[in-house]
């Protein structure tokens, strides 16, 4: 049986650590605009993909979140006038959800907030080392693609292609 070495162990609590804390002082930051990070998340998707949007069963998958749980956000969202719904221009009957003109407003609100916090994240890093840290962490997320860590219904798919039947 081969073993993990230690090093490799504390690689992986790091790369939660970093995740977790990180996170903690993103929803400190976001408290003052009245969002809550998994909103930001939603409309950060959505505004990746200006003018497609997605199917909610789509942006489920692609957040790694329930329906329910999603629904319950985009209402929230939608209430607040960040995002709208509106029908698929294949399918009738399904809705497209899309960041609104006040979606995108916030969004540039929350990307200045993110360029503070990711230099104050990245505060004593050389570029050199910023460089390393990006293809090594790059590296790994590769490899948890070919291991089937990305749901096969959202992986390399773009928001408007359907899968085959």
């Amino acid at each position: 049986m081969k073993t993990t070495k230690p090093s490799l162990l504390r690689t992986g609590f790091l790369i939660h650590d970093v995740s977790r804390l990180r996170r903690t002082v993103y929803d400190q930051r976001l408290k003052s605009l009245g969002i809550t990070r998994s909103q930001w998340w939603v409309l950060a998707n959505l505004s990746r993909h200006d003018g497609e949007g997605y199917m909610q069963i789509e942006l489920a998958r692609l957040l790694d979140v329930g329906k329910v749980t999603l629904g319950g956000l985009i209402d929230r969202l939608e209430s607040a006038g960040f995002v709208t719904r509106q029908p698929d221009k294949v399918d009738r009957r399904s809705k497209r959800v899309l960041i609104s003109a006040k979606g995108k407003l916030l969004i540039t609100r929350l990307e200045k907030v993110s360029k503070v916090v990711n230099a104050e994240i990245m505060d004593g890093i050389t570029e050199k080392e910023e460089d390393t840290l990006i293809r090594l962490l790059a590296k790994m997320k590769q490899n948890l693609i070919q291991m089937e860590g990305v749901p096969s219904a959202t992986a390399g798919r773009k928001p408007s292609e359907k899968k085959a039947s």
